[in-house]
């Protein structure tokens, strides 16, 4: 398979960014997209000159791969039908809205040997992938996710929406489970909520305080890891990182600046390619359909710690 046939369920915010990427790549194969809004595919057709499908079962047997990008709500009927005619996915995040509907997602894709890669773009983003070369024993994560309020994902709370991209960060790259969840949320412009605040206790007893609001007056994405020895800062809107390590000389002990670069680049289109290239040799993404999972399940782990707290 060397341009693997390539389409798009979905073209709202994100979806058209997929979809503008796709076209761009060189890798592939853009074949189409579904889009029940008349108005949007027209744009998405003018824009892109992509093919319109009427219905995912048509856009399936057309392609070997789709990106889902639908409210979360559909993702796993979208997925179900494109990995029931032999297509390989990338779901938008969450993966889906529940865990029954994510178990079900991938005992499918076990069964059709099929691909699910999931879309936490901050793991491809250049800047938190210096940071994992980096990081060592981190004993304390702290992170703040805040964002303007807008429309879109308005059909899940801001746990689902922003936060969940840190909650999978921190599994990530902390590779502990989780032994105690403590959080506090609010809604404030909509009827779910829409500012959180949790702390993580790690089953080594490292700690994660994770902020997410998408009701602020600016746009914010720093996360921050303080290890035994090492201090690592990335702020992942500007892809920007710096870090320190203590070093030990002597019987001396003195802080030395950490040499990392960053070579900044879009994360879609890192995610689109890492997608492709799973398509093309059968490797497990980078974030697979199981991680995925997890991640939704920490969420809603968060959501429930909430509405004790209230």
């Amino acid at each position: 398979m060397t341009r693997p046939k390539i389409g798009v369920v979905g073209t709202g915010y994100l979806g058209r960014l997929h979809a503008r990427i796709i076209t761009e790549m060189p890798e592939v194969e853009a074949v189409g997209f579904v889009e029940p809004n008349d108005g949007a595919a027209a744009e998405v057709t003018q824009a892109l000159g992509l093919k319109r499908f009427q219905s995912v079962e048509d856009l399936a047997e057309a392609v070997d791969c789709a990106v889902v990008a639908t409210p979360t709500v559909l993702h796993r009927a979208m997925a179900e039908a494109l990995m029931q005619r032999g297509c390989d996915v990338m779901i938008e995040k969450p993966i889906t809205a529940t865990l029954e509907d994510a178990r079900a997602l991938l005992r499918l894709a076990e069964e059709k040997k099929r691909v699910i890669q999931v879309g936490h773009v901050e793991r491809y983003n250049p800047a938190i992938m210096a940071a994992a070369e980096v990081i060592r024993e981190p004993r304390y994560v702290e992170a703040q996710r805040l964002g303007v309020f807008t429309t879109r994902s308005l059909d899940i709370d801001v746990l689902l929406d922003l936060m969940i991209h840190d909650l999978n960060l921190v599994l990530s790259l902390l590779h502990q489970d989780v032994a105690e969840v403590r959080a506090v949320g609010v809604p404030v412009l909509t009827d779910k909520v829409d500012i959180a605040n949790v702390r993580l206790e790690m089953a080594n007893g490292a700690v994660a305080n994770l902020t997410a609001s998408r009701v602020s007056a600016d746009r914010v994405r720093k996360i921050r890891f303080f290890g035994i020895d090492s201090y690592v800062s990335v702020d992942t809107k500007e892809q920007e990182i710096k870090g320190y390590r203590l070093v030990s000389t002597n019987g001396l002990r003195a802080i030395h600046p950490l040499d990392l670069t960053v070579k900044k680049r879009e994360p879609l289109r890192a995610e689109l390619e890492s997608f492709i290239e799973c398509v093309r040799t059968r490797k497990r993404p980078v974030v697979s359909g199981e991680d995925g999972r997890d991640a939704l399940d920490l969420a809603l782990r968060v959501g429930a710690a909430i509405e004790q707290s209230l």
